[in-house]
């Protein structure tokens, strides 16, 4: 009854797969013998990354609020006397930047991450992905191709996703030309842009067995919106936690092959 009405409300449905795919683990403990090598991958690359790019992060970091602080002083120090109770309201706003520019940089740091990792992880993942599209349709299918096509093939997603960040990004950082809400428009575009890129590789093992476009892809995740809105989401929310991440990546990996099993299997022609 209950998955009955979650299913009915694709915003909250889709942020609950994450949940769905660890209880399905549960009851499948065979399954944990796809992302042991995974996990291993993400904490070697993880350390990688958290040693080096979240190292010299933190050194921006620590500029900008260095910046920031003397931009306050100078602006509390010219506030005339009866506008003294502004200060509390410029030390909140400074504080909730330092926040967002520290949560960017684990946002930026578990993207990466997962970047790679499911690249890399990508033979196990696919094993995973066929062991439960089995256990939740009852079968796997896989369109086979030679090895040299399936390669071709997987440069040709990474180089797509590149060319979709690319015109993307140039297209959002001219938002930054708006007076008042570019800045605001930018940071949504970016966090859209994200999740979109984050969905697509969660979502990609089984859609990739069926030899599928990375356009068709693409409309895909749109189509199955806001569902595929609140997965990507928690999914990138999930990834972008320290430590947890090395985990959770493989979590959202199976959580994305259940998410193509109930809505999106069916709007693909033989699969209804």
């Amino acid at each position: 009854m209950m998955k009955s009405v979650l299913g009915s409300f694709g915003l909250i449905a889709g942020a609950t797969y994450p949940l769905r795919a660890l209880i399905t683990f549960r009851r499948n403990p065979r399954l944990w013998q796809y992302v042991f090598v995974p996990i291993l991958l993400n904490l070697a690359i993880a350390l990688v990354l958290y040693g080096g790019l979240l190292f010299f992060g933190w050194q921006v970091l620590d500029e900008v609020r260095t910046t920031i602080s003397l931009w306050l002083d100078g602006v509390l120090a010219n506030l005339p006397s009866w506008l003294n109770f502004l200060q509390y309201l410029v030390l909140a706003l400074a504080f909730v930047l330092r926040l967002l520019l520290i949560l960017g940089l684990f946002v930026v740091t578990g993207f990466l991450l997962t970047q790679f990792g499911v690249l890399l992880g990508s033979p196990w993942y696919g094993q995973l992905s066929e062991q439960l599209e089995k256990i939740r349709t009852g079968k796997a299918e896989t369109i086979a191709i030679g090895f040299f096509s399936e390669l071709g093939r997987a440069i040709l997603y990474e180089l797509k996703k590149i060319v979709l960040i690319g015109g993307g990004g140039l297209l959002l950082l001219s938002f930054n030309f708006l007076p008042g809400i570019g800045t605001l428009g930018t940071t949504i575009g970016w966090l859209v842009l994200t999740a979109t890129i984050v969905c697509l590789d969660f979502l990609d093992a089984p859609l990739e067995r069926r030899r599928l476009s990375f356009r068709s892809k693409l409309k895909l995740v749109f189509r199955s919106l806001p569902a595929s809105g609140s997965f990507s989401l928690v999914c990138l929310g999930l990834i972008s936690i320290p430590l947890l991440n090395l985990f959770t990546i493989p979590l959202c990996v199976a959580s994305g092959t259940l998410f193509v099993c109930d809505r999106i299997l069916p709007r693909i022609p033989g699969n209804a």
